[in-house]
């Protein structure tokens, strides 16, 4: 049987990756004394592997496909610009927190003398992105040294480092070690990825772009919520003019020709206070149910 070796990532993104996976149909089960979780899809090997090494090994060959961050795989082809690019499927946007996307800051003590990176010449600066840290101070011309940092680096500065490159969803960990960002290198975001030699062979291609739609229609319905409701057309107007949708209501006519169903997707966070005023505009049989997937 044909299958498709997966990378997925280990580390701060691996439960809400195993997580994404649940909603998109595949049973990831993780064993913390096993670097190859199991799947109930027998087209699948998958392999924990570090996001920051996921592009590496996808583009050696070593793994087919894997998901990880922009922000490693411009690592990988800062440090590599002979090789092929890598091949992006789709956009992932989730975080280990949120939905979202991720950004690599550039961040200094906050009764620190330094404005903008041109201040710290001269200067250390702690990060574990370090390739595109120095292409970004090398394309301002500004000689520092970059170090690497094997984590905890908010911690680094003032005495360890001047400065600090590091990721952040909030800025609240930053924020409670005292430190201001002064400018944003990149922002980053999963990305499930291959190489060529993968996208040749049509069969894996197919599985790839498979797995990418179901993983987008997870991600689309994180937070929404299906509602169906019945209601008499004379108050149809008034029910319609509550409910958004991801394009327009379905309307469809029941057994009285007086009343009609009307099932609609909504933002969960919306749901208690809609439901009240659907009851009041005539809406009847209120029911709200969770989504898995919607696919655009």
């Amino acid at each position: 049987m044909a299958t498709l070796r997966l990378g997925i990532p280990k580390g701060s993104l691996q439960d809400a990756t195993v997580q994404l996976f649940a909603r998109a149909g595949f049973t990831l089960n993780v064993n913390s004394r096993s670097y190859f979780p199991t799947v109930d899809d027998p087209e699948l090997e998958c392999m924990l592997i570090r996001a920051q090494e996921m592009a590496r090994y996808v583009a050696d060959g070593v793994l087919d496909a894997g998901l990880t961050g922009q922000d490693w795989i411009r690592e990988h082809e800062v440090g590599h610009p002979e090789e092929p690019p890598l091949v992006s499927i789709c956009d992932l946007i989730y975080a280990k927190q949120s939905f979202g996307k991720v950004r690599w800051v550039l961040a200094v003590p906050e009764d620190s003398p330094f404005q903008r990176a041109e201040d710290l010449a001269g200067k250390t600066i702690a990060t574990e992105l370090v390739r595109v840290t120095k292409a970004y101070f090398d394309a301002r011309k500004v000689d520092v040294d970059v170090e690497f940092s094997w984590g905890a680096t908010e911690v680094k500065p003032p005495v360890l480092a001047d400065a600090i490159v590091e990721a952040t969803e909030t800025g609240s960990t930053l924020r409670a070690n005292r430190l201001r960002i002064i400018d944003t290198l990149m922002e980053s975001n999963t990305q499930l990825i291959a190489n060529e030699k993968t996208l040749a062979d049509s069969w894996k291609e197919t599985k790839l772009d498979n797995i990418a739609l179901l993983l987008k229609a997870a991600i689309e319905a994180h937070g929404r919520v299906g509602l169906m409701l019945n209601v008499r057309r004379d108050d149809l107007t008034a029910v319609l003019a509550l409910l958004p949708a991801l394009q327009r209501p379905t309307i469809s006519p029941l057994s009285d020709q007086e009343w009609v169903a009307v099932n609609t997707i909504i933002e969960e966070r919306t749901v208690r206070d809609l439901i009240p005023r659907l009851k009041l505009a005539g809406g009847q049989g209120i029911v709200e149910y969770p989504l898995n997937k919607i696919v655009l």
